[in-house]
């Protein structure tokens, strides 16, 4: 019997199903708005491997919706702050922190071992690393498309890379998977509402390129469904074997 902890989860999917997601290795990368709420639900359903990848601090403006980020949080390193979070949850869960920022040199070691990959960044050069060597690999990858800007929840959905619509990060995504070569056959959760750019401003990047140059507007209603739309894609495929 697993731990008392998942007996409702134990009682919908089985016991095999919960062995299987305890022994899952699961990767995030991008642990902010939409990989947060994807690791919590990870995390509270047993997921027993977690490697947590970002190369960011918790800032003030991610408090509005990100799940790790608090007041207590602030200036730590995500990838720490989360680790701690999970722990809280479940302390048998493996967790490994890591700082980095994922590019073309060190994505091939990353995903190396995992079983899905779940990319939550928001970098076009490093989504299309991961994809590159998630499939050079045969590791599954699910990639989080612009969660900012959308309001509509019913427009979120799932599907392939090649059949989004409506998100200008997916378009320049595309355009970058084509240019490697790559397939386009990549699960995505996406939202085809239509963006205002006007909800946005100049972001304080310092000296750091890797930073975003603009901070978007966004809802933590619908960060947080993106999220979880990843983390259920992931269990559902774990679970099914």
């Amino acid at each position: 019997m697993s731990e008392e902890q998942f007996s409702r989860l134990e009682c919908l999917v089985g016991h095999d199903a919960v062995c299987r997601l305890h022994d899952a290795h699961v990767m995030i990368v991008g642990i902010g708005a939409v990989g947060g709420w994807a690791m919590e639900s990870l995390v509270r359903c047993g997921i027993g491997h977690l490697a947590l990848v970002d190369f960011d601090v918790v800032e003030p403006s991610n408090i509005n919706r990100q799940v790790i980020a608090t007041h207590d949080t602030i200036a730590q390193k995500k990838v720490d702050a989360a680790g701690r979070r999970c722990l809280s949850i479940w302390p048998r869960c493996d967790v490994q922190a890591i700082d980095v920022f994922v590019d073309d040199e060190n994505a091939s070691g990353l995903v190396e071992g995992m079983d899905i990959v779940l990319d939550c960044n928001d970098t076009v050069k490093a989504k299309a690393a991961l994809i590159g060597a998630c499939q050079e690999k045969g590791v599954t990858i699910i990639s989080s498309m612009g969660a900012a800007l959308r309001t509509d929840l019913s427009l979120i959905r799932t599907g392939l890379l090649k059949d989004t619509h409506g998100c200008p990060l997916a378009r320049a995504l595309r355009g970058e998977v084509r240019r490697r070569g790559l397939s386009l056959d990549v699960p995505v959760v996406f939202s085809s509402q239509e963006v205002n750019p006007g909800c946005s401003r100049p972001a304080m990047v310092g000296d750091d390129a890797r930073r975003k140059q603009t901070a978007l507007g966004s809802l933590p209603t619908v960060t947080a469904v993106f999220g979880q739309y990843m983390a259920h894609e992931a269990l559902m495929r774990l679970i099914s074997g």
